[in-house]
């Protein structure tokens, strides 16, 4: 069976040129359920969509930092949204860097990098010049149309809140229908040298900007906020609920939280269609052969779960978790679905390991057996984490981890046993029932084992390694 899977991985690593291209496509605050996206679809039919893959830190800059170093949060010393990557690791290889040093022509569009939205877009923002020979940063009327935003709650800016414009004009007037057509542009240039590209979308973030066909797309009539008990919070830590949005549905009616989420679902649908116009561009200049496909998120989005929880930075499954297909040429394992827990820290020894590169250190692994078998036994566990400033809540700065496996999600939030949860997602997939409350025999042995591998990590260890469990 091992020089079964041996030979399968050589077959594809073998069945790509010396450089395969790479064009590795961002989307901004993609959630993991979403409707109407045609051409993430097809492109899901035709690669590896991972199920179950998660984030280091549910939030832009951090998240996309320890993607594109490779390494996790407590490394990059990355947690919220202005500190660089490289003033704690100066001299960090990134993936894209890996790649220009190898031969590549590496090329940015958009929001790869963490960027301010919107005041960022159409500059440089937190981006990384040895990353990149050519940077392309487009600015479209989604930026001078601001002043047409809607936005129901105007002590926040439109960036924070649930703000949103059906727009007039075109998709190419939008700043992400731009960054679809400079990419394609850089695809036919540069179709004779090997490429990383780097295609990064700035929609679906907050205010949520899109033509008004996609809004038709999604019928507000249609449209249904998340149900769950009515005693859902009651077990569940403060600390969880992000400090950025206190108050459930930010106070907003029923109707208006609707009309928000029609709207996020419209500047989804009007990313696809850009992805769409990419894809097509791989077809027609015969690229697709021999061109490796990621398309991720950098973290998921709530749309009202648990009684009104928007946006992200929560350690739950609808923010930790988040969209992820590769499509490699000849993987066997394309048109299907992965089921296995995978950390978007995996992405960059994969697509090393896809060209035959050599990483520079990492805390991810390959998922080059996956992307041949998705549904292989592999032996894996996803770590996120977020820090919580002191508030009116929390008397002191917060460090809030959680574990995930096949089966159960384990939260600590350095609050003693209040500040723990767990949820068995064999029966309760939502997470609506807390277990740390009051854990049965078997739910305590689970906490105790999954506080062992937090050790480990504050040990610097695997978290997979061996050793003795703390008391609680």
């Amino acid at each position: 069976m091992r020089s079964l899977i041996l030979s399968s991985l050589l077959m594809l690593v073998s069945s790509l040129s010396a450089k395969p291209n790479i064009l590795f496509i961002a989307i901004d605050d993609l959630a993991n359920d979403c409707t109407h996206t045609p051409h993430i679809d097809r492109l899901s039919a035709s690669g590896v969509r991972f199920d179950r893959a998660y984030n280091q830190i549910p939030l832009c800059n951090p998240s996309r930092a320890s993607v594109l170093t490779g390494r996790r949060p407590d490394a990059t010393q990355v947690y919220d949204l202005d500190r660089h990557f490289r003033d704690a690791l100066p001299d960090v290889v990134t993936l894209p860097q890996l790649f220009r040093q190898n031969g590549w022509f590496t090329a940015r569009v958009g929001k790869i990098y963490h960027y301010d939205v919107p005041n960022g877009i159409g500059t440089d923002g937190l981006d990384d010049k040895p990353s990149w020979q050519l940077v392309v940063n487009p600015k479209g009327r989604d930026v001078t149309d601001e002043k047409l935003i809607t936005n129901p709650t105007p002590q926040k800016p439109v960036s924070a809140a649930l703000s949103w414009l059906a727009a007039d004009g075109n998709d190419e007037e939008q700043t992400d229908g731009m960054i679809a057509t400079e990419a394609i542009q850089l695809l036919e240039k540069h179709r004779d040298e090997p490429f990383f590209l780097g295609v990064g979308f700035f929609r679906p973030h907050t205010p949520f900007v899109a033509p008004k066909k996609y809004f038709d797309l999604h019928p507000l009539d249609s449209i249904r906020l998340p149900e769950a008990p009515a005693d859902d919070r009651s077990d569940i830590p403060a600390a969880a609920f992000a400090h950025n949005n206190p108050t459930p549905h930010y106070g907003l009616d029923d109707l208006t939280c609707r009309q928000a989420l029609q709207a996020y679902r419209a500047s989804v649908s009007f990313v696809d269609a850009q992805i769409g116009r990419v894809l097509d561009a791989l077809d027609r200049l015969q690229l697709t052969d021999n061109t490796i496909v990621v398309l991720w998120s950098d973290h998921g989005y709530h749309l009202g779960e648990h009684l009104g929880i928007w946006q992200k930075r929560t350690l739950f499954e609808q923010s930790a978790r988040a969209p992820l297909i590769i499509r490699a040429p000849a993987a066997k394992g394309n048109g299907h679905a992965c089921p296995r827990i995978v950390e978007f820290i995996d992405i960059y020894p994969t697509l090393a390991d896809l060209a035959s590169l050599t990483p520079p250190q990492l805390d991810g692994k390959s998922l080059l057996p996956l992307l041949n078998d998705p549904t292989q036994t592999w032996d894996s566990i996803a770590i996120t984490q977020i820090l919580r400033p002191a508030d009116d809540r929390l008397p002191t700065q917060i460090m809030g981890r959680t574990l995930r496996t096949e089966r159960w999600r384990y939260t600590e939030w350095n609050e003693g046993a209040n500040g723990l949860e767990l949820y068995d997602h064999e029966k309760d997939p939502l997470e609506f029932r807390n277990l740390a409350r009051m854990p049965s025999a078997e739910a305590s042995k689970v906490m105790k084992a999954f506080h062992a591998r937090f050790s480990n990590l504050a040990r610097g260890l695997s978290p997979s390694s061996p050793v003795k469990p703390k008391r609680l």
